[in-house]
């Protein structure tokens, strides 16, 4: 019983001496890794060379501040909801009379966490910011050797005073 119209019939075609003796295959072979010989590497040597990251690169979080030097974070939990991986805890706080340079607006984050290990660079938090208080820059996260320094509270998140307002150009560690 035939199931399909479909019948390929097999041909016992018999090889060549040259054939037998692989000689065409070894030959193209060779070819190919000669021609690998002089290309361009890939290879770059670190850290004499940087690679240049594409423009939509997502990099370390910063937490910015307005024009006066006030937190724009308002603790509303939006970035914390949307982050699929769970990386970013906030703890609100209402602001205390004489704190007004501190913080734009009557609440504030006085918890503010993202575990860089749970982080899958998204971009979600930044473009759930209602405040555009969450950026991630153009810099790599360094390479650490305890667990609990990958845990990034406000001190290393915060944009320090006196930095760059836009985001891709704060570098706060290239000279």
């Amino acid at each position: 019983m035939q199931l399909t119209n479909r019948s390929k019939v097999v041909v016992d075609k018999k090889m060549t001496f040259m054939e037998r003796m692989y000689i065409p295959a070894i030959v193209s072979g060779m070819m190919i890794t000669l021609s690998h010989v002089f290309k361009k590497k890939p290879t770059i040597q670190y850290p004499e060379q940087q690679r240049e990251f594409s423009f939509v690169y997502r990099g370390k979080h910063i937490l910015k501040r307005d024009e006066q030097g006030r937190e724009n974070c308002t603790a509303c939990g939006l970035c914390a909801v949307s982050c699929p991986a769970e990386a970013i805890t906030i703890i609100a706080d209402e602001r205390k009379k004489g704190e007004e340079h501190l913080y734009k607006e009557e609440k504030y984050a006085s918890l503010y966490e993202i575990n860089m290990l749970r982080c899958i660079f998204c971009g979600l938090c930044e473009e759930a910011c209602p405040k555009d208080a969450v950026y991630l820059t153009e810099e790599l996260v360094p390479a650490l050797y305890n667990r609990k320094d990958f845990i990034y509270g406000k001190d290393k998140l915060v944009q320090p005073l006196g930095t760059s307002a836009h985001p891709k150009t704060y570098k706060p560690y290239k000279k």
